[in-house]
């Protein structure tokens, strides 16, 4: 290392012979400590190391006359950066919609937190009272950080309608949380002995909420706190997403008498039917990463519109039954011998297949 270190500092280029090394225009010259030569120095000559030549883009990493964008594009770069150069509100305030366009979430909680540090309250809210991004990240980020003083004085403000109901929401559902952590915290009930809790409720966003509501508090009346139904109606969750947490955190327990209930609808006749919201090849994915029986698959294999998207997982999850009445409706006689050799022989299925291939009655296709 030190005969390199040598061997770079022997290499003397007078200032005057800087104009015959064209090949060098697009690049900085380094020296061994990886400043910019010349830079901060006096000394009338310079030390070259080719071999350490960095690009000219990579001088600004010793200057802090960057750009809002510039600055913003070194933060998502992970790279060295600094916002106390941005000092005028202005500054600051094209930074922060700098970040924001960037659409960066780290980005943007970053230069949100040096602004309240270098702006007034009263200035500071006042700028995010306009700027619903930012706002958000900020609710998002005093309640990661459980500031619930700062959450209540943003409520006191004149927002928009939209940004005063994000606001009351997330101060909403952290006094309900507050109420169900206290009551689940001892964990008396059978379902916590069962299945122990792995974290505390708190600061949990909503939909993590609603999950652990139809995990741990399924069935409860409307009319108490921990209860999905008033969680759902507090929150305004919409019947596809309430669907998806529940239907999820239902199948976790393997409580396949609750999934079917998130899907049995009554006609004006009585009638009970399926019905969903998400397609039932979606809930038919859910149920099966969640270890359902076959049977259970079965049932909701069954109900899917697309007859190709059908057979398909039908084959898949080996619902043998709705593959052979598919072959058998399709009159594929030969697709229906193939598979016969993947169910297994003597079966209720094997023999299925030889009674339907020796129906007389059935007219086959091939």
């Amino acid at each position: 290392l030190k005969e390199s270190k040598r061997a770079v500092s022997s290499i003397l280029v007078d200032d005057d012979d800087d104009d015959d090394d064209d090949d060098d225009d697009d690049v900085e010259k380094v020296s061994w400590s990886g400043e910019p030569v010349g830079t901060f120095s006096e000394a009338s000559t310079r030390v070259y190391a080719p071999e350490l030549r960095k690009p000219k883009s990579e001088c600004k990493d010793y200057f802090s006359d960057w750009s809002p964008e510039e600055t913003v594009k070194r933060m998502r770069k992970g790279k060295v950066y600094s916002l106390e150069r941005f000092r005028s509100l202005q500054d600051k305030l094209l930074l922060l919609d700098e970040a924001v366009s960037a659409h960066d979430g780290n980005v943007i909680t970053a230069v949100l937190i040096y602004l309240k540090k270098s702006l007034s309250k009263e200035i500071f809210f006042q700028e995010l009272m306009v700027r619903e991004i930012a706002l958000r990240h900020y609710v998002h980020y005093l309640k990661e950080m459980e500031e619930q003083k700062t959450l209540v004085e943003l409520m006191k403000l004149p927002f928009s309608q939209d940004d005063a109901i994000h606001v009351q929401d997330h101060y909403t559902l952290l006094e309900r949380q507050i109420i169900i952590e206290a009551t689940d915290k001892k964990g008396e009930a059978e379902i916590f002995k069962k299945f122990p809790r792995k974290a505390s409720i708190l600061n949990m966003p909503i939909i993590t909420t609603l999950y652990y509501s139809c995990f741990y508090h399924y069935g409860e009346s409307e009319g108490t706190f921990s209860s999905p139904a008033n969680i759902r109606s507090t929150f305004r969750i919409s019947e596809k997403q309430y669907i998806l947490t529940a239907l999820g955190a239902r199948a976790k327990l393997k409580s396949w008498f609750d999934v079917d209930s998130l899907f049995n609808t009554k006609n004006w006749l009585g009638y009970t039917k399926k019905r969903s919201p998400i397609g039932f090849h979606r809930v038919v994915d859910i149920l099966q990463k969640n270890n359902a029986p076959v049977q259970v698959l079965k049932d909701y294999v069954s109900l899917i519109d697309d007859a190709e998207l059908k057979l398909s997982l039908a084959q898949k999850y080996k619902c043998h039954d709705i593959v052979i009445e598919m072959y058998r409706d399709l009159k594929d006689r030969q697709q229906l011998i193939v598979y016969q050799g993947k169910v297994e022989r003597g079966s209720h299925e094997d023999r299925k297949i030889d009674q339907l291939l020796g129906n007389m009655q059935i007219r086959w296709k091939n």
